[in-house]
């Protein structure tokens, strides 16, 4: 599939088919690697030079943010077949792909009437698609959230002994619970168990001799327990910390620890639901934001076309594909097919600030109109 077309327009001096023909002729002579292939543009009400001016002004700024909004779902999609292990699925608009639904482009009728104003076309298009944007954030935020929660869990369960969760690392054989003493949990730097050792029964009174045990040792500490009476457990805390030892904070509780079990289970649960109900969305989103992208450059093209050749309408609309090395050569021949008339009246525009930058085209100006879609 190519990820970069022109659509461009030719004006009309006798017959479209006429010029047509010509076009491929030289496609076919001079550039026969590059695809070509008519843009149906239909006949869209007009209006006013005035509406169509200032509608003009308009036109690259909503191509920026629709091709924005495409390429930002497509991104999505890639990262959400990434990370799932999802082979990358071609993206389509009603099951066609989106090169072959781009060049064979019908103009959806029930959708925008062709007898609708040219600016309420392009606002309601503007409309669909930012709504579109709305709803991808809110999803990909609640599927974040998600994500957030189960990286906070995993952190736990596989960070260092100061931050992980301590429940599969503590029996209840290790723990000390009555009415008078406790056991605390002391996170003790690999570098500072002798002094720990050395020190810990006399950090405060009423410490259980010879309570310490080594339950667990990770690259960076040791986790011990000590036990004592509960009166003194808060200020042991403090001179713990004060000697560079951390108190970790621990309930034995059987029942939350299978409530953590369960919340993990849950939180899996939901992020894979998240993440399949997300991509699904995105591969039908990504379809409605280029059906309108294309009926927008329908608009464009057809707009651009009038304000360039003139009333009444007649041009010749299509789509190429040419590799970087054809480009020079397909320029040469669009620019042959163009009146010279026209041609010359258009660069002298150029000279005094009109021409296709005043449309919103590229940012090299030619004869005749054209821009580039960009599908990655």
């Amino acid at each position: 599939m190519a990820t970069r077309y022109w659509v461009v327009s030719l004006p009309v001096q006798n017959s479209a088919s006429t010029l047509w023909n010509r076009l491929q002729d030289q496609i076919s002579k001079h550039s026969f690697d590059t695809p070509l292939y008519r843009f149906n543009t239909p006949n869209l009400r007009v209006g006013t030079l005035d509406s169509l001016l200032s509608l003009s002004d308009d036109l690259l700024k909503s191509n920026s943010f629709i091709e924005g909004v495409s390429h930002k779902i497509r991104r999505q999609i890639e990262e959400l077949e990434r990370v799932s292990g999802v082979e990358s699925s071609a993206l389509t608009v009603d099951g066609v792909p989106v090169d072959s639904y781009l060049t064979r482009f019908v103009w959806d009728e029930a959708k925008y009437p062709t007898m609708s104003p040219l600016k309420e076309t392009v606002a309601s298009i503007h409309t669909q698609v930012a709504k579109i944007e709305d709803d991808l954030k809110v999803r990909v935020a609640e599927h974040n959230n998600v994500r957030s929660q189960l990286n906070s869990i995993n952190r736990k369960q596989t960070g260092s002994l100061a931050v992980c969760d301590l429940s599969n690392l503590v029996k209840p054989e290790d723990v000390v619970t009555s009415e008078h003493l406790t056991t605390l949990l002391a996170v003790v730097p690999k570098y500072s168990q002798k002094d720990w050792l050395a020190t810990y029964e006399t950090l405060t009174e009423y410490v259980v001799p010879r309570s310490a045990k080594k339950l667990h040792e990770d690259n960076e500490y040791a986790l011990y327990t000590v036990t004592l009476f509960v009166r003194v457990a808060d200020n042991y805390r403090t001179i713990a910390r004060e000697k560079g030892f951390q108190i970790r904070d621990f309930e034995f509780s059987p029942e939350a620890q299978e409530g953590r079990k369960q919340e993990l289970a849950r939180l899996m649960q939901d992020q894979e639901s998240f993440r399949s109900s997300l991509l699904q969305w995105c591969y039908t989103s990504y379809g409605e934001v280029f059906s309108s992208w294309m009926h927008f450059c329908a608009v464009r093209v057809f707009t651009e076309s009038i304000l360039r050749y003139g009333l009444p309408p007649s041009f010749l609309a299509c789509v190429l594909s040419p590799r970087v090395k054809s480009e020079k050569k397909v320029r040469s021949i669009l620019e042959g097919l163009c009146d010279s008339t026209d041609s010359a009246y258009w660069n002298a525009e150029d000279e005094i600030g009109g021409g296709m930058a005043a449309l919103g085209g590229d940012a090299d100006t030619h004869p005749y109109v054209s821009f580039t879609i960009n599908l990655i």
